[in-house]
């Protein structure tokens, strides 16, 4: 006889339902908090984004210089030491500082009425033989026409004996060497005159060009001497020509192989804010200062030619010059600051991440570089390259 096991009771349909429902919202949970885990492990360690300074390409000007490397010094155009060849006593001075003076003007005059009245004496003796001269030249002219009668005469038939013709022959003669040596003694006689008007020069001091007396370092009655061979003392006179003035500075021996004579110039000075563009390389040393031997450089004159450029400068101020060697216009330029090495910027792409790139590299100075290609007008990028951890595709925000 079959026995019937007792059977496990079926739960309820709705008891079913329930425990669907309770395991559908657990899981569903358990995704939302993966989920969340997920993305927030994903936001906290993928790098933030960098804020940098960005640029925007585009066209203008590049102007390539060199400048000085240590300060120059404004310059007359010429500029005189005075003093008297021959030292004295100073019995004159005819001008006063400040004062504008003219070519060979008389300037200074120390003690010589010695020496003038020498001049006086031997303008006297040239006066005399020359008179002299004159009286000695008409005998001989007399002689030597009475001469060329007695021939004639002779010539004719007339009784004129051989010793007297002979005589009067010699006696021309004589007298015509006695007239050339009268002459000649006229030019020893005016040599004299000269030697003594030199030595009169001497003890007078005049203007060798037109200027302006810059200083006086003398007064009457002072015993004023030339300077000894190589011991310099202060001048009696300094003479300047202010007409023209130069910047006179010394440039790095690298740079100076690319200056020339007559390349333009802009001179900056630090009494006045405005540079001074109307400058032309006049000078160029022909050889190489060697004060410092791991600084050697070539001193380089630029002369300033307009005349607002000129107003108001005076010799002596500090100056700086900047020397143009080249000039581009309307090409596309990039701050050199946003340049690394082997000429590569980063730049911004359209989504706002970090692109390396690399461009062929033109005329630069210290401000821009130009780029012949590799870029384009319009492109950014960073500015502020000092900033580690730049990576490409490293999203930024601009500043």
């Amino acid at each position: 006889m079959l026995v019937n096991s007792p059977q496990t009771p079926k739960p309820p349909k709705m008891m079913l339902s329930y425990k669907r429902t309770q395991f559908g919202r657990t899981s569903l949970w358990i995704m939302v908090i993966l989920l969340t885990a997920i993305l927030g492990v994903y936001f906290f360690t993928q790098p933030k984004p960098l804020t940098v300074k960005a640029h925007q390409i585009n066209r203008g000007e590049i102007i390539a210089s060199v400048a000085n490397t240590r300060v120059g010094t404004i310059k007359a155009c010429r500029r005189a030491y005075l003093a008297p060849a021959a030292a004295g006593q100073l019995a004159e001075l005819r001008v006063k500082e400040g004062e504008r003076v003219k070519q060979r003007q008389l300037l200074m005059e120390i003690r010589n009425e010695d020496l003038k009245a020498r001049v006086k004496f031997e303008k006297a003796q040239v006066i005399a033989q020359q008179a002299n001269a004159e009286q000695i030249c008409l005998l001989a002219a007399g002689a030597r026409r009475e001469a060329i009668r007695l021939a004639k005469l002779k010539k004719h038939n007339q009784i004129i004996s051989e010793d007297r013709l002979d005589q009067a022959e010699t006696n021309a003669k004589a007298q015509q060497a006695h007239c050339r040596a009268s002459r000649q003694a006229i030019t020893v006689q005016q040599a004299q005159l000269s030697i003594a008007e030199a030595n009169l020069e001497k003890t007078l001091v005049k203007a060798p060009f037109e200027g302006v007396i810059a200083e006086i370092n003398a007064e009457l009655g002072e015993f004023v001497t030339p300077s000894p061979p190589g011991i310099p003392t202060l001048p009696p006179i300094d003479l300047l020509d202010i007409s023209c003035l130069t910047v006179s500075a010394p440039i790095d021996e690298v740079d100076a192989a690319k200056i020339r004579v007559g390349m333009s110039a802009c001179v900056s000075l630090d009494a006045f804010a405005e540079k001074r563009c109307s400058g032309q390389v006049s000078r160029i040393a022909p050889y190489v200062l060697e004060r410092e031997k791991q600084a050697r450089t070539v001193e380089v004159e630029v002369k300033l030619t307009a005349a607002k450029d000129l107003a108001e400068l005076l010799p002596g101020y500090s100056a700086d010059i900047e020397i143009l060697l080249e000039r581009k216009e309307n090409v596309l330029r990039i701050p050199t600051e946003a340049v690394m090495e082997d000429h590569y910027v980063w730049l911004i792409d359209e989504n706002k991440q970090l692109q390396r790139r690399k461009f062929k590299a033109g005329l630069s100075n210290w401000n821009f570089i130009e780029a012949i290609s590799g870029l384009q007008a319009g492109d950014q990028i960073v500015l502020s390259i000092g900033l580690e951890d730049l990576e490409v595709g490293h999203q930024v925000e601009i500043e």
